[in-house]
């Protein structure tokens, strides 16, 4: 077992990690930038070093000095979290090169699954239902025109390098294909350097719905039930409930059996989320893989009684996974908390936070790494907490979290507990009828707060 993990990351995620690290009897190096120094994750650890200014490209995504700060303090394994170096190849590559156990998966796999089109054709070969489209990067606009066609409109173009909902286009007719195509390769050029373009059939009234996978050395894998994240603003996910309100037994079994079958097809070694695009009529198409711990983890953790970093930290000391498979015995929702104003377009709200009071009682669990007299710094993503209540029913479930929603204070900066609390009582998202389309007609009214 590892005898000094560094977290290569910030905030919640990183006093997550200490947490789960604390309790198996390792220790801690939490690394900063200076923007971050007064964070509860640097407090926290057994050690802290700082790695440059708050810009993250000159701190939590500078790898030489990450790799100089395991180096300096012994560290024996790196984990990532998620976001930055997270799905990085190369900084996995050269942990490696330093002796340092990068607790992720390997540069290979993140290469084969980080590319969209590589890991839409391995798939495939795979036998998991994938959504029809392009084999590979299409080379040209003529090329584009041809396969709309063929595979019929409504379709979807996607930046083979994307994430976050950069260049991706919906394209409804033929004649707005060409603004479709210029635009979002100018978008992908600009985002991730890399303006190559894929194109799939646009699911219409789809469900975003993800399988959490596990894992081991020996090419052996697991599920542990699915996560539906449909609830998104721009691509980005606001709230992810488990088990889905759009899921049947006959459903979860055929969707844990094609994620099984990937993660052992690739000999997939970690924490894994395979994340599948569903229809209305419930048919399930492949999206993506997240080599990595996901943000919405807790709600698996909750359901199934399951510390997902404690499984990684073992997985990657070379430790068999148990092989079984799981279905979730209680329901358990998460609302991203973000410190952005819901009702000015989600702008974001950094700022020093003058009084915080947490939500608590049975059945809550607050993630954060905020506290009242914490500034939230303006170079990072706006999540500043994760609220997640578990229950016995759905039911049960919302009416906790509509309790702990009026009980969280913030105040100093503005935050999306406004949004959440609207959504709680919003009748379609009380019938479980939603799907990734539902805040394009969602309006947040301020004077119900008022």
């Amino acid at each position: 077992m590892f005898k000094k993990i560094l977290i290569a990351n910030r905030g919640e995620i990183a006093l997550r990690v200490i947490r789960t690290c604390k309790e198996m009897g390792i220790k801690t190096v939490a690394v900063y930038s200076t923007a971050d120094a007064e964070s509860l994750h640097v407090k926290f650890a057994d050690e802290a070093v700082c790695i440059g200014p708050p810009s993250s490209t000159d701190s939590y995504l500078k790898m030489s000095n990450i790799i100089a700060a395991a180096e300096i303090t012994n560290a024996d394994a790196i984990h990532p979290g998620y976001g930055f170096l997270s799905e990085n190849s190369k900084f996995s590559k050269i942990c490696g090169e330093h002796g340092i156990k990068f607790i992720g998966a390997s540069p290979e796999m993140i290469d084969r699954m980080g590319d969209k089109a590589s890991a839409k054709a391995t798939m495939k070969a795979a036998g998991v239902p994938c959504v029809p489209g392009s084999d590979g990067i299409i080379e040209n606009f003529e090329s584009c025109e041809k396969l709309a066609i063929e595979v019929g409109y409504p379709v979807m173009l996607k930046a083979t390098a994307g994430g976050g909902g950069k260049g991706m286009r919906a394209v409804l007719k033929p004649e707005k294909l060409r603004e479709a195509w210029d635009s979002a390769r100018q978008e992908a050029k600009a985002s991730f350097g890399n303006d190559g373009m894929y194109m799939e059939k646009l699911i219409e009234e789809p469900r975003h719905i993800e399988i959490q996978v596990v894992g081991d050395s020996t090419g052996k894998a697991c599920h542990l039930s699915e996560r539906d994240c449909s609830i998104q603003r721009r691509h980005q996910k606001l709230t992810e409930e488990v088990p889905s309100p759009f899921m049947t037994t006959e459903l979860r079994t055929k969707m844990g059996e094609a994620a099984v079958k990937a993660a052992e097809y690739i000999k997939y070694e970690g924490a894994g989320t395979i994340e599948f695009l569903v229809d209305k009529h419930r048919n399930f198409y492949f999206m993506e893989m997240n080599t990595r711990i996901q943000v919405e983890h807790p709600i698996t953790e909750q359901v199934i009684d399951f510390d997902l970093i404690r499984e990684q930290i073992l997985v990657a000391a070379g430790v068999p996974i148990s092989g079984k498979n799981y279905t979730p015995k209680l329901h358990a929702i998460e609302c991203r908390i973000n410190a952005e104003d819901p009702y000015n377009g989600f702008r974001p709200s950094p700022g020093k936070i003058t009084v915080l009071h947490a939500p608590g009682g049975h059945g809550v669990r607050l993630d954060t790494h905020v506290y009242a007299g914490y500034t939230i710094p303006p170079n990072y993503d706006s999540m500043i907490a994760k609220l997640i209540t578990t229950a016995q029913t759905r039911e049960e479930a919302i009416n906790k979290m509509k309790r702990a929603l009026e009980e969280f204070v913030i105040e100093g900066v503005k935050t999306t507990i406004p949004f959440h609390r609207q959504l709680m009582e919003h009748p379609d998202y009380l019938a479980g009828n939603y799907t990734t389309k539902f805040m394009e007609d969602f309006v947040i009214d301020k004077q119900v707060e008022e």
